[in-house]
């Protein structure tokens, strides 16, 4: 019998995928601020920059920055007129940003700066940012990390469409428009006029009956055998170079008969010698009491009057003066009602 072979064949479809290539989609920078330290016209001016980049800052890629030909200054430009800091949220206003270490390449977490026309390029080694965080660049002599910048870009003419675009090797881009305008000051004038003020508490003091056996201060109420305070002189002013009181007058007198002046000197008290003097001290303010009148004991330097009695040197509020007068007389002084009238002048010095 003849057999009927059928052949048997074992069809193996080899199922080879396409492969499609996997896409990144880069995305556009947020929140794009640019500052200039002046908008005004063909002046130099620094620049702030903020961005968030969405999808991060990988290692090895570069960062470029160009502007728009109107800006003109980038060629002075070296790493040390940059500075880049990581924020560590995508909140621009409230991150907190870490510096980074920059130089002219970049070697592991350095990052190298270079200038290329009108674009700063900010290449990275191993340096990167996380995707979803703001970075703050400065451009200009605000860059102060490690040194202080020396150049700044200038702006152009006056015009509404000058850009800076940023753009990140493989990453996000972004463009932000600058409106550079003629003048952007306003002069602010104002007027202080002139300020001094001088006032005497009391016109009118008195010792009373002085004593060869005792001191004798002067008060309102008919002396006093301790001391106190007979009025006050007080003082403020605006003057730049602030102020002086000068004291002119004469000792104690009756006719031709005096009392003798202390003098130049300050001196202490001195019972049954004959002494008229006065000192002064100082509260408030910036004023302060001149020699020989401002220590403990007493004077009056009629040889330099009108003497100064107290001073400022510059802009001060209210000093008041307590004036302090003495009196004492020898047992052979004689008898009389004794007088004097002492002017006291305050003048600022504008």
């Amino acid at each position: 019998m003849k057999k009927n072979v059928i052949p048997f064949f074992v069809l193996v479809f080899f199922c080879t995928p396409i492969l499609f290539p996997q896409v990144v989609f880069a995305a556009s920078v947020t929140n794009f601020q640019v500052y200039l330290s002046r908008l005004r016209a063909n002046v130099a001016a620094n620049q702030t920059v903020y961005f968030v980049v969405p999808s991060g800052i990988s290692a090895g890629s570069t960062t470029t920055f160009t502007w728009s030909a109107d800006f003109t200054g980038m060629g002075a430009f070296d790493w040390k007129d940059v500075d880049f800091a990581i924020g560590d949220s995508n909140d621009c206003t409230t991150a907190t940003f870490t510096e980074e270490e920059l130089d002219s390449a970049s070697s592991g977490a350095t990052w190298g700066v270079e200038v290329a026309g009108q674009s700063i390029l900010i290449h990275s080694d191993t340096g990167a940012v996380d995707s979803d965080r703001c970075v703050r660049f400065y451009f200009g002599t605000n860059a102060s990390y490690g040194f202080t910048g020396d150049s700044q870009i200038t702006n152009g003419s006056e015009d509404d469409d000058d850009t800076l675009t940023v753009s990140i090797a493989g990453g996000d881009s972004g463009t932000a428009y600058v409106d550079i305008i003629t003048n952007d000051q306003v002069v602010v004038t104002a007027i202080v006029q002139p300020s001094f003020t001088f006032a005497i508490s009391d016109n009118t003091i008195e010792f009373g009956n002085l004593s060869a056996g005792d001191d004798t201060f002067a008060d309102d109420s008919g002396g006093n055998a301790t001391e106190v305070e007979a009025h006050t002189l007080s003082a403020s002013t605006n003057a730049a170079s602030g102020y002086v009181i000068t004291m002119n007058g004469a000792t104690l007198t009756d006719g031709a008969k005096t009392i003798t002046a202390i003098g130049a000197s300050n001196t202490a008290t001195s019972v049954g010698s004959e002494q008229f003097g006065v000192r002064f001290t100082a509260s408030g303010g910036s004023g302060a009491v001149t020699a020989p009148y401002a220590a403990s004991g007493f004077a009056f330097d009629t040889a330099a009057f009108p003497d100064e009695i107290a001073a400022s040197t510059a802009p001060t509020a209210t000093t008041t003066y307590s004036a302090r007068y003495i009196a004492n007389i020898a047992a052979n002084t004689e008898a009389g009602s004794y007088t004097t009238t002492l002017t006291y002048v305050g003048t600022g010095r504008f």
